[in-house]
C-alpha cells in the first residue's frame, strides 16, 4: 500500500521535471546572484536563541486539510519574526500544503529571520530554488532518500550556502547523519501514517551525536512540553499547526513564547 509520504514524493518528481522545462539552473543562478541575503544563518540562529521556536507558515496538511487556507505571509511573517521566532519555517508544496514559491520569496524581503525551504527535496535543482528564493536552509526527509542521495544533496545545499535539517523518524535513520548536515530534526510524526508520538524524540536524543543541534518536530502545542525537550537536550522545535489554527498566528506565537518565560 503507497502511504502518503510515498504519493508526496512520486509527485514531486513529476512537478520538478516540469520545473526545470519551464526554468533553468542558469537562470536560477542569475536569480541566485541576486538574492539580499540578509538573513541569518538557521543554525546559528537556533544555537543563540533563548526560546528556539521554529514558527511555520502552513496553509494545510494532509492529515488535517485546510488550517488556515486564506493565510497571507506578509500577515504572519513579520509577526512570526516580530514576536520572537529563532527560524520560520515556509511550506512550497502546492499539492498537498497550498503552499507555492512566492511565498518563500516574499517571506524573504520581509523578515531577517533565517527562512527554512520546507519541501519534499528530490532533485538537486530545487536546492537552487530554495537559494534564489531567499531560503538560509533546506529539509532533508531521511525516509524519502537514501543515504547516498542525503550527502550528495547536503553537499549541493552547502555549495550554495545553504544550512541543512536533516529528519529522522526513527534510530535505523540516523545512519542519514554526515558531516555536510547542520541541524537533526526527530519528526514526531509518523510521515507514512502521519500518528504524531511526541515521545520519539525523548527516545532518539541521546543517540544523535552531541555535534549536531537537534530539534524536535511537531506535535508540540504546551510550553511544558518545549521546557521538558530542552532540558533533555533539544534547541530548536518546529511548530505549525498550533500557531496557524489560530486566526492570529503571528500572536499566538508571541503568547507561547511570553508562556515559556
Amino acid at each position: 500500500m503507497t502511504n502518503i509520504l510515498d504519493k508526496i514524493v512520486a509527485n514531486k518528481r513529476i512537478e520538478v521535471e516540469q520545473q526545470k522545462k519551464e526554468v533553468s539552473i542558469d537562470q536560477l543562478l542569475k536569480q541566485i546572484a541576486n538574492v539580499d541575503r540578509k538573513q541569518g544563518l538557521f543554525k546559528q540562529s537556533l544555537i543563540n536563541s533563548s526560546t528556539g521556536i521554529i514558527a511555520e507558515f502552513k496553509r494545510r496538511s494532509p492529515s488535517r486539510g485546510w488550517i488556515f487556507e486564506n493565510a497571507k505571509i506578509e500577515e504572519v511573517v513579520p509577526l512570526y519574526s516580530n514576536g520572537g521566532a529563532s527560524a520560520i519555517s515556509v511550506l512550497t508544496d502546492t499539492e498537498f500544503f497550498g503552499g507555492t514559491f512566492a511565498d518563500l520569496t516574499l517571506a524573504s524581503s520581509l523578515t531577517k529571520t533565517p527562512l527554512l525551504r520546507k519541501d519534499f527535496m528530490v532533485d538537486e535543482y530545487q536546492f537552487y530554488q530554495a537559494a534564489a528564493m531567499g531560503a538560509s536552509a533546506v529539509l532533508l526527509i531521511a525516509s524519502s532518500l537514501t543515504i547516498q542521495e542525503t550527502k550528495q544533496f547536503a553537499i549541493k545545499a552547502k555549495e550554495l550556502g545553504l544550512d541543512v535539517l536533516l529528519e529522522v523518524h526513527n534510530e535505523k535513520e540516523l545512519r542519514h547523519i554526515n558531516e555536510y548536515v547542520d541541524v537533526v530534526g526527530v519528526n514526531n510524526r509518523n510521515l507514512g501514517t502521519f500518528v504524531t508520538d511526541i515521545q520519539a524524540s525523548f527516545d532518539l536524543v541521546d543517540k544523535i551525536p552531541d555535534e549536531f543541534v537537534k530539534i524536535s518536530e511537531s506535535g508540540i502545542s504546551s510550553p511544558q512540553t518545549v521546557i521538558d525537550l530542552r532540558q533533555v537536550g533539544y534547541r530548536g522545535f518546529l511548530m505549525g499547526e498550533n500557531f496557524m489554527k489560530t486566526d492570529n498566528p503571528g500572536k499566538a506565537l508571541a503568547n507561547f513564547i511570553q508562556e515559556l518565560s
